[in-house]
């Protein structure tokens, strides 16, 4: 399968970030219902369409303005968008084999990967990288291996170290986090960086989701999804970064919110690595506006209910308390029936 892609397109300033209808068609609506609660929904990472769950790391036509973007917010503010303990080096050589062994298996006409013992030669021709490097030793390397790889991967990645019977935040990189600061959360456990989460504790998700993960094997991936809304299709909404996309929120209202208010979906296929025993954490962004919603007339009706009836501490832990009226109004005209 071709991608015709959109090398030039922002998500910053004059934003012009825009979706194909093959786009739109293909992303990972993240509601199956009326309503929303926090809840597991894992399952198995296998092949499913032509759409997001096709191959093991998806990429679409945002794939280069999504590196482009990276390195320009990664140049910007050097040491806080990537980060990593000084023992996570192996589990970053196994997310860099797995990376690569994705990408060139699953779309071969753009990436390409040969190996001779230690030797490895990384084609990319989407970036147009050509690299011959040895596997295991970084000076061979221009960045980190888990830095090198992911500036030519959609998404955010974290990588997380099981011992004393959770996990850790042992090392990330985050160029597209919603409201959350990667050098703090770094050493972080399960339980603390899920901490502030409304309602997990009490429903006993965040036990069983851990339960779950620690027994993940190596080669048996599993995938999730999670949502939240943002103001523009802006990739970098960290907490450093608040001062410069907060404003945004207050300018919503129920005749714009079709063009400015966006649905981030996170589609997270979760991978045991190998060699280190880590968690590789994806965190695969897809924006998709409002109005971009409405062209699928059966995801506008059902999003207006779920934001309309959505528990009040889950919009403000997601962050969108200022503008969910707004949405709510303007997705309404899809939604014809009376509330039971």
């Amino acid at each position: 399968m071709n991608i015709k892609f959109n090398p030039d397109e922002t998500y910053r300033d004059d934003y012009t970030f825009a979706n194909s209808p093959e786009t739109i068609a293909r992303a990972p609506f993240p509601f199956p219902d009326d309503d929303y609660m926090y809840s597991m929904n894992l399952e198995p990472h296998v092949p499913v369409g032509d759409g997001a769950f096709r191959a093991a790391f998806d990429i679409d036509e945002h794939y280069i303005s999504e590196c482009k973007d990276r390195a320009i917010t990664l140049d910007k503010d050097p040491g806080m968008h990537y980060v990593s303990a000084p023992h996570m080096m192996e589990a970053q050589w196994d997310l860099l084999e797995l990376i690569m062994e994705s990408y060139a298996r699953d779309y071969p006409q753009y990436f390409s990967l040969q190996r001779e013992g230690r030797q490895w030669h990384w084609t990319n021709r989407l970036l147009d990288i050509d690299d011959h490097f040895t596997f295991g030793d970084p000076a061979t390397l221009p960045y980190e291996p888990m830095e090198y790889v992911t500036r030519q991967a959609q998404g955010d990645w974290v990588l997380q170290e099981e011992r004393d019977g959770t996990l850790f935040w042992g090392a990330g990189i985050a160029t597209q986090r919603a409201d959350y600061s990667l050098r703090f959360n770094l050493g972080m456990s399960w339980e603390e960086f899920h901490g502030p989460v409304p309602l997990v504790k009490e429903i006993g998700m965040l036990d069983r989701a851990l339960k779950f993960l620690l027994r993940l094997r190596t080669g048996h991936p599993v995938r999730r999804l999670n949502w939240s809304l943002t103001v523009n299709p802006r990739l970098e909404v960290s907490a450093e970064s608040l001062p410069e996309w907060a404003p945004d929120r207050t300018i919503v209202t129920a005749q714009n919110a079709g063009k400015l208010v966006y649905l981030r979906i996170e589609l997270q296929p979760l991978h045991r690595l190998p060699r280190s025993n880590a968690i590789v954490f994806p965190i695969r962004t897809y924006l998709l506006s409002l109005e971009d919603i409405a062209t699928n007339p059966a995801w506008a009706r059902r999003m207006h209910r779920v934001l309309r009836d959505l528990n009040q501490q889950l919009v403000d832990y997601k962050g969108f308390s200022r503008y969910r009226d707004a949405a709510v109004e303007w997705l309404s005209q899809y939604d014809t029936e009376p509330k039971p």
